[in-house]
């Protein structure tokens, strides 16, 4: 290649590794050469030669779900840009047992020089599990640990929750319902979503009812439908229904189907995750949408930060969100 573009074997690598300080002449000459030659730049023993596998990790709750099914396209499509390679992995569910392990093995690293650095959306984990196990870069996602020992990239789960409430509250509703809470020490992001309904309804001047809080472990929809017989069987059944997922909505839509209520006539319901099946359900979902691909780039590009050498102070990105009001509250 380098006779052939009449340069140095050093000036074909400073432009391979994409180097500034070379003539832009000589890089067209080169350029050409690389293109009529067809060659293609060895990605792998770049990276070991830095140090570096090239692969990096992305640990989520469940890969079946919708939700994280979306967010991992997004992390694959911003890695692939940085030439990396992706290792998707899945921990479990908070009433497994096992997650919490599987947690302190992603952030060890999952196996040694296997990855480079992990993107880790953790429901068990806690930060001294981070500080006595973590031994490769990481960004967490989803739940805040408290933790000042890694990046965390999320949105404002509270207030995201508080406007979904308000919307309800706005469209005349005063008897909301709340289906996905969970108990401590787990499920951080749903205690954020009751928080922000609760100051949504003290805003309103509403009265808290626990017994409208339904809460579910699991954030799928046959809990979702199995709430609407909990809900319709109270002395006052609610007319408004807040969902901590999209997954839990969908199963509380078809709860009220079958239960030959209308919506959003009778039980206005709102999701939360903007789904992609959200917008094909019938009604349509109304439904609290992060920036997937957002938290994705950040997720990657902080993952990335922390490859370099150099200290570095852990931060948090707030990430934004928007209400997508569709047919199932009215819109």
């Amino acid at each position: 290649m380098a006779r052939l573009a009449g340069v140095s074997a050093k000036t074909v690598s400073n432009v391979v590794n994409d180097y500034v300080h070379v003539r832009p002449a000589t890089r067209l000459k080169v350029q050409d050469a690389i293109e009529l030659l067809g060659y293609r730049p060895n990605v792998v023993a770049r990276n070991l030669k830095n140090g570096r596998s090239g692969v990096i990790a992305l640990a989520v709750p469940e890969l079946d779900a919708p939700y994280f099914a979306e967010l991992a396209h997004h992390v694959v499509q911003a890695a692939m840009e940085r030439g990396w390679t992706v290792l998707v992995d899945e921990t479990g569910q908070i009433q497994d047992g096992a997650v919490r392990a599987r947690e302190r093995s992603v952030v060890a690293g999952i196996r040694e020089h296997l990855i480079d650095g992990v993107i880790l959306n953790p429901l068990a984990l806690d930060d001294a599990d981070v500080e006595r196990y973590g031994s490769v870069p990481l960004v967490l996602l989803g739940e805040r640990l408290g933790s000042r020992l890694a990046d965390h990239v999320a949105i404002d789960n509270e207030a995201a929750a508080a406007a979904a409430t308000r919307h309800l509250v706005g469209t005349g509703r005063r008897r909301i319902a709340v289906v996905g809470a969970q108990p401590p020490p787990f499920g951080h992001s749903a205690r954020l979503r009751l928080r922000g309904y609760r100051d949504a309804l003290v805003e309103a001047g509403i009265r808290y009812d626990p017994a409208l809080v339904v809460p579910v472990l699991d954030w799928r929809r046959q809990p979702g439908h199995d709430a609407v017989a909990t809900l319709l069987a109270l002395p006052e059944p609610p007319d408004a229904v807040f969902c901590f997922n999209d997954l839990l909505a969908l199963g509380v839509l078809r709860g009220l189907a079958d239960a030959s209520l209308r919506v959003p006539e009778d039980v206005a319901v709102v999701g939360f995750d903007d789904i992609e099946e959200s917008r094909f359900s019938v009604p349509s979902l109304t439904t609290v949408s992060p920036d997937k691909r957002a938290i994705a780039r950040h997720a990657v590009e902080h993952l990335a930060r922390r490859l370099e050498p150099g200290t570095w102070t852990p931060e948090e990105v707030r990430v934004g969100w928007t209400l997508e009001v569709r047919g199932s509250t009215g819109g």
